[in-house]
């Protein structure tokens, strides 16, 4: 659905082809969002196109290249457009994060395993972080409100991801894991 809502929210503000519409998606940061793959790019335009959610306007062809084909949202597409952001805005999903599960259970493995692993996975949030900080700023100028709460989002949940490893990491290095009946150090 994402990719869907993302076709049709960038063919509202010019007609694109679909490799195109990848390259505003990457330049805005959408593929760290959203799972981005060509395939199911190309498959979810080839979709909107047969439902009448989207039309080709023009073909450019090359003796060297494959044809492009350029398409158009039309009208249904943006009533259907509306419905999708509409859903999303209504939608309480739980977020279920991959390290959960294996947090539940890591009281039964090596924890200096686990530390090396969170040394490195800390060093990536915090270039996640500074990233989604940069992101924000080079797009203030440039993009509608809507775009930049979507980005300070992100680079608020990262800062919140990194407080949340680091606190994690402590307990690790103090061999805590498997303790019980002793409270977070929730300042970490």
């Amino acid at each position: 659905m994402s990719m869907k809502l993302a076709i049709l929210g960038l063919l509202q503000e010019r007609n694109m082809h679909p490799y195109e519409i990848t390259l505003v998606m990457k330049e805005r940061g959408m593929d760290r969002i959203t799972k981005l793959q060509m395939g199911s790019l190309y498959y979810a335009v080839d979709k909107l196109a047969i439902e009448g959610y989207i039309e080709a306007v023009e073909t450019i062809s090359s003796p060297d290249r494959p044809d492009k084909t350029i398409y158009r949202i039309t009208e249904t597409g943006y009533v259907l457009f509306e419905q999708l952001v509409l859903h999303q805005f209504k939608k309480n999903e739980t977020v279920y994060h991959p390290l959960y599960m294996a947090l539940a259970l890591s009281r039964h493995v090596d924890q200096s395993k686990i530390e090396k692993l969170l040394e490195v996975r800390i060093r990536e949030t915090e270039h996640l972080v500074n990233l989604a900080y940069q992101v924000y700023e080079e797009h203030v100028a440039i993009v509608p409100r809507s775009a930049l709460h979507l980005m300070y989002g992100r680079y608020e949940h990262s800062v919140t991801e990194l407080k949340w490893l680091k606190r994690l990491y402590e307990d690790v290095l103090d061999r805590k894991l498997s303790d019980v009946g002793t409270p977070l150090n929730e300042e970490a």
